[in-house]
């Protein structure tokens, strides 16, 4: 029971205090650069934190994406609901779904019965955008933490090919019985995976086993390791999704 102060304790510093940013003022582009908002294809980011945390925190990461492409990208960050979390002995935070050990392993137990009902949800918000114009193509799902665990569920569970799904030290929330309901077209969405090094939250084993569960299935997965991270994000891991997104939406815009 001595170990329930430093588990709770850890949960809510890397949720609460994980992002390492820094917002630099957008820089105004020339006018050969700028574009009409109405000429770009509409786009969707939905932004997926971890656990304990608040949609609202995460709000500022949206600053670092200053590339033209991204001027007619509309934005969200929903806040999980409260809830018991087992791995915080019943504590209630907010959570997408049940998490039952920390730190999370490759061989950590999975709760799929809470994790789908989250993922219902995260369908439920996709397809009110594509009802309102947004090509599926320029819809990306991005999270951290039991986030990324949710972003990928969702982005692997939805009918459809999605632009993208991008999952910060995540790790693969449920067994090989569900990838049984993977369509051929939820399989065509690209994954981007970045995990640090030195992850004591969601290990990096956690992490690394991910691109060989995709590739069985015919993911395409780009697996970043980033040394001396630790259960965070950084500058670095966001610049590089900036890019990532970017290039995909020009391609989708070909």
């Amino acid at each position: 029971m001595n170990l329930i102060k430093p588990i709770v304790s850890v949960v809510l510093t890397i949720t609460l205090s994980s992002l390492i940013l820094f917002f630099p003022k957008e820089p105004s582009l020339p006018r050969s650069e700028s574009m009409p908002m109405s000429s770009r294809a509409p786009s969707f980011v939905l932004w997926l934190h971890g656990l304990g945390d608040s949609g609202p925190a995460n709000e500022p990461i949206k600053t670092l994406f200053t590339s033209p492409e991204f001027r007619n990208t509309k934005w969200s960050f929903p806040s999980a609901p409260s809830a018991p979390v087992t791995c915080n002995y019943g504590s209630v935070m907010p959570s997408w779904f049940d998490i039952l050990e920390i730190p999370v392993t490759a061989d950590s137990p999975n709760d799929e019965s809470s994790l789908l009902k989250a993922v219902q949800n995260v369908h439920a918000t996709i397809d009110k955008e594509i009802a309102a114009g947004v090509n599926p193509n320029n819809v990306f799902i991005c999270g951290f933490s039991q986030g990324g665990a949710l972003t990928l569920a969702s982005v692997l569970l939805y009918p459809k090919t999605l632009g993208g799904g991008a999952v910060f030290s995540g790790w693969v929330p449920f067994n090989s019985s569900i990838t049984e309901q993977i369509t051929p077209k939820a399989k065509q969405t690209p994954i981007l995976w970045s995990h640090g090094l030195i992850d004591r939250t969601v290990l990096f084993e956690a992490g690394q086993a991910g691109p060989p569960f995709l590739e069985k299935l015919g993911v395409r997965c780009e697996f970043k390791a980033y040394p001396g991270l630790a259960h965070s994000i950084n500058n670095e891991e966001l610049r590089y999704l900036e890019s990532w997104i970017k290039a995909r939406l020009q391609s989708s815009s070909q």
